[in-house]
């Protein structure tokens, strides 16, 4: 499975902005994807995740602020991010995982993507 994350970019402390994810190579809505993030000098964090019967997870950070989506007839993940904050400037990367266990953990994803770069200003 190869995946391709976009949308990323700069956006005032506030605003919003859309990332998505196309997958291609494999069998898309068999997969549970998720959403990562890297900042400078950090871990990489968990953001959200949706299987593939649409159960969403988000991480403690983004609760209430982010939404995960999926359009499996586009093979396509969306994380919508509203009420940005500076602390959320991070290389987001989108991920696929075979099974729906532990997804706030970065093993059992199996596929990543190259990240895109969401860059807030205060």
């Amino acid at each position: 499975v190869q995946l391709q994350a976009s949308g990323g970019g700069l956006v005032q402390a506030g605003g919003s902005l859309r990332l998505s994810c196309a997958a291609s190579g494999g069998t898309f809505n068999t997969y549970t994807m998720g959403w990562f993030r890297q900042s400078p000098g950090k871990e990489r964090e968990f953001v959200a995740a949706i299987s593939r019967i649409r159960s969403t997870y988000y991480g403690d950070s983004v609760k209430g602020r982010f939404t995960i989506s999926r359009d499996n007839s586009e093979n396509t993940v969306y994380l919508r991010m509203s009420s940005l904050k500076p602390e959320g400037t991070a290389v987001y990367y989108c991920a696929a995982a075979a099974v729906a266990i532990n997804l706030e953990k970065e093993a059992p994803y199996s596929y990543w993507g190259q990240g895109t770069l969401v860059t807030v200003s205060s």
